[in-house]
């Protein structure tokens, strides 16, 4: 009877082992708060809490222009037929919002992740130990796509978090879904001029 029930107890495991592997390797996660497995889109991770939309913009800024505003926490690029691309994003937590004009310097696809210093050392009080460097791929937490923000130390990326966007959780940079960030790259350069308002 013993060697039933651990032989049944283990294939149990097994099945709910390979749900988990299946689902991950799908794009789903399960969400705790309603007790099911949620897909996040077919862009790894990518679906935004906060659906983009296309807006009539007749404003002050030029066109193939980024405006983030952290206040409002969405993301604006400017186009040149009198409308704007709104995308949800996540932004600097408290100490951490800054604000300033710039170009994007950089593009990269599924980039690396090489922590700041600063960064590290300020986890490691925390206790919590942050790799010097992470390979580009779904589980970085650059996610898809960044574009790198002038000479400073911030982007405007992806997330393996998509559930944060709309929130204040980084630690300076502008974080999309991988669907957003995906479709943003797409539609910009570097030299793209991104003016980040507080």
């Amino acid at each position: 009877m013993r060697i039933l029930i651990a032989s049944v107890a283990l294939c149990f495991a097994a099945l709910f082992t390979g749900t988990q592997a299946d689902a991950a390797a799908s794009g789903k996660f399960f969400d705790h708060a309603s007790k099911k497995w949620v897909s996040y889109g077919s862009a790894h991770h990518g679906k935004s809490p906060i659906k983009r939309k296309q807006v009539r913009y007749n404003g002050s800024y030029g066109p193939n222009t980024i405006v983030i505003s952290t206040k409002d926490r969405r993301l604006y690029h400017i186009r040149g037929n009198g409308t704007a691309m709104v995308y949800g994003v996540g932004v600097g937590r408290q100490g951490f919002q800054w604000s300033g004009t710039h170009r994007i310097t950089r593009k990269a696809e599924w980039p690396s992740w090489t922590p700041p210093k600063v960064m590290i050392e300020r986890e490691r009080r925390k206790g919590r130990n942050l790799p010097s460097f992470m390979k580009g791929g779904p589980n970085n937490p650059l996610g898809a796509r960044a574009m790198y923000i002038g000479s400073t130390i911030y982007r405007i990326h992806g997330s393996n978090e998509p559930w944060t966007i709309g929130s204040a959780v980084s630690s300076g940079c502008i974080r999309m879904a991988n669907e957003d960030v995906i479709h943003l790259y797409d539609n910009v350069n570097v030299g793209t001029k991104v003016i980040v308002l507080r």
